[in-house]
């Protein structure tokens, strides 16, 4: 579904993704691993055209994204959960949600109802303000915005970060219901290595800006895991 080929990218002078490769097949969920400052977000950021990128190409079923502006990405059905959630503080969970609606290529302007099926907390705080929700119930309205675009590849970077265990569970639950029931390919960046052992069919490890293994999910060994993900 996804193919990124001979990505390089920079910050000024400081070469940051080099000649990275990477593709997320359609149905699957595929975990991006490694240590902090090796990449994952700014990978993220160019596939979603919030960085540019020096060469290489990325395509989404079989088009090629370059040039394509972010909103774009979002229409033809790449959802993106960021780092840090980036809700808006000062809107309610409803505003939040129906923000997503813009985005949805068949034009529905509801928030469809599996939305509060997958997050019943949501449909309960409709009128409070983003800001005054927990750091779990505010992922939940991130993926849920994503979600309202009606994404066929959901991007989440690092869902997992700052939130109590009970909400990371039924987040991973959350997540292979939508890879597994619903059919959404998922390309999730994750520290929590038993979390994305739990969700993810496959694994890709940067290290310095590079690609260097991917597998399936049984194939992250221990030797990986301490040459990689040990800090």
């Amino acid at each position: 579904m996804l193919q990124v080929q001979a990505l390089n990218q920079f910050y000024g002078g400081s070469h940051t993704l080099w000649e990275l490769a990477l593709e997320v097949p359609e149905g699957q969920c595929t975990c991006l691993m490694g240590r902090n400052g090796v990449g994952k977000t700014t990978l993220l950021q160019c596939i979603m055209g919030l960085l540019p990128i020096a060469s290489g190409r990325i395509e989404y079923v079989g088009a090629d994204l370059a040039g394509a502006p972010a909103e774009r990405r979002a229409r033809i059905g790449i959802g993106y959960v960021p780092q840090g959630r980036q809700i808006f503080p000062l809107l309610t969970v409803q505003e939040n949600l129906d923000i997503g609606l813009s985005a949805r290529r068949h034009g529905v302007r509801r928030v469809p109802d599996f939305i509060y099926d997958l997050f019943p907390v949501l449909k309960d705080m409709l009128g409070r303000r983003g800001g005054d929700l927990s750091g779990g119930q505010q992922q939940q309205l991130a993926i849920g915005r994503a979600l309202v675009t009606d994404p066929k590849l959901l991007i989440l970077d690092e869902p997992t970060e700052g939130i109590q265990p009970n909400i990371v569970q039924e987040i991973g639950d959350i997540i292979r219901r939508l890879n597994r029931e619903i059919g959404l390919t998922v390309l999730l960046v994750e520290q929590k290595l038993p979390f994305a052992r739990r969700v993810a069919d496959r694994f890709c490890l940067l290290d310095r800006g590079r690609n260097v293994a991917t597998g399936d999910m049984e194939a992250l060994d221990e030797g990986l895991i301490q040459r990689y993900l040990r800090v």
